[in-house]
This record gives C-alpha cells, sequence and structure tokens, in this order.
C-alpha cells in the first residue's frame, strides 16, 4: 500500500512541472472567462460550474454570448459541434495513450482540451511511473488551474468595471504559444504543416464561419494516407 502511495507522489511530481506552462495560460484565461460572467451577469457560482463541469476553454466563452443572446438551441449545438469537431480526432490519436487507463480514462476523455492534449500527445512516461497517474494528474492539474483562474475572475469581476473586448482572444493566444513552442521542438513538421495548409485551403474555399470540420477531415486524411504509405514501406517484402 505505501509503495503504491510512493509511485503516485512520484507520478504527481514527475507531472507539475508538465503542467507550468499550462497553469500560466490557464490562470489568466479562467481569471477572464470568469470576469466575462460576472460583467454578464452571472454570478461566482455559476461561473465555477460551467468551468467544473463544461469546461471546454473556447466554448465557455461562446457560451456567455448564447446565453446573454437568447440564442436558439439548435444553433448553439450545432455551432457548439462545430467549435469542438476537433476533439473528435484528439480522442482518435489518444486510443493507444488511454487504453490502459482503466478508471481514469472516463475523466481523461472529458478533460483533454487543446492544451492538456499538446501535453498529453508528446509525454513518454518513464517506465517506472504508472502511466495512468501521470496521465491523470497532468489533466486534473490543467482542470484546476482553469478553475482557479475563473474564480480568482468572477471575484474580481464583481469589483472591477473595465472595458472586456478582446479577453476571449486569450485562449487563442495561449495555444498558439504552445503551437510554436512544439514547433521549435520537433524536427519532423509533416503534421503542422499538414494542419496549417489544410486550414488555409478551408478558410479560403468554405470561409471562416465552416471552415474547421472540413479542415479537421482533411488533416485525418492526409495524415492517415501517410501513415499507410510508411507502414507498407515498413513490410518486409
Amino acid at each position: 500500500m505505501m509503495k503504491k502511495q510512493h509511485k503516485r507522489m512520484e507520478a504527481l511530481q514527475y507531472a507539475f512541472p508538465k503542467t507550468v506552462p499550462v497553469m500560466a495560460g490557464y490562470l489568466v484565461l479562467g481569471a477572464a472567462f470568469g470576469i466575462l460572467m460576472r460583467v454578464n451577469g452571472f454570478g461566482i457560482v455559476w461561473a465555477l460550474l460551467w468551468s467544473v463541469f463544461v469546461y471546454a476553454g473556447s466554448l465557455q466563452y461562446l457560451g456567455i454570448t448564447f446565453f446573454t443572446a437568447a440564442v436558439n438551441p439548435w444553433y448553439a449545438l450545432l455551432m457548439s459541434v462545430m467549435l469542438n469537431a476537433r476533439h473528435l480526432f484528439y480522442g482518435l490519436s489518444m486510443l493507444d495513450r488511454l487504453k490502459g487507463a482503466g478508471k481514469f480514462r472516463p475523466y481523461l476523455i472529458f478533460s483533454l482540451t487543446d492544451e492538456t492534449f499538446s501535453v498529453l500527445c508528446s509525454e513518454e512516461v518513464p517506465d517506472h511511473l504508472p502511466g495512468d497517474w501521470v496521465y491523470f494528474f497532468i489533466s486534473l492539474l490543467d482542470q484546476f488551474y482553469w478553475v482557479m483562474g475563473t474564480l480568482l475572475g468572477a471575484a474580481a469581476g464583481a469589483m472591477l468595471r473595465f472595458d472586456t473586448a478582446g479577453m476571449d482572444f486569450a485562449l487563442t493566444a495561449l495555444f498558439t504559444v504552445i503551437f510554436i513552442d512544439q514547433w521549435k521542438a520537433r524536427k519532423n513538421r509533416r503534421a503542422e504543416l499538414t494542419g496549417v495548409f489544410s486550414s488555409v485551403i478551408c478558410v479560403l474555399i468554405f470561409g471562416k464561419d465552416v471552415f474547421i470540420i472540413p479542415a479537421m477531415l482533411m488533416i485525418l486524411s492526409v495524415i492517415t494516407i501517410g501513415y499507410l504509405k510508411r507502414k507498407d514501406k515498413e513490410e518486409p517484402i
């Protein structure tokens, strides 16, 4: 029993440094969301509930608009699916990593945000550590940062009054920083280039409002074809 607890503590100590860049962004982004909730008439409890049970980053920001503008529920559903369609592909690419996650798997699926995915997909857990606990702690810490940021922002929003225009762009800025960091760290940038060019092409063809799903399908197709070609080359004759 003591050995298991020691392994879990080691997993937590290993996971925490991996989440520090996300912490720096999520505290600010969560605070921005909390402030926006308060200035739009929602209390601290509502802000916390959204961050605990919705926890969807950009969708939470968009959700404020849905509620304040009394948007048609079917339109809100369609926009939500389009906005988060990328998570379908995140999930597919994480199938092997989450195969042995056991009891943590439902939470790991729920908490797979853009930034958490960026950390998990490139993570190689040392053999002496329990991988399921490392993945769990990374995901849990990331959500904890978001919730704490939301709490701080909601509390500050009750006291501060200022122009909040553009605050929701902070989420895009964080994801851009993570993308640049991975671009610098990787020698093979096929996946990144595929994503950039596919997105640009689909924006030009379909427009900025509906390009996400076509872009994701194009990215998945190109990566799958490339993967199959590499597999064929690796097979012995």
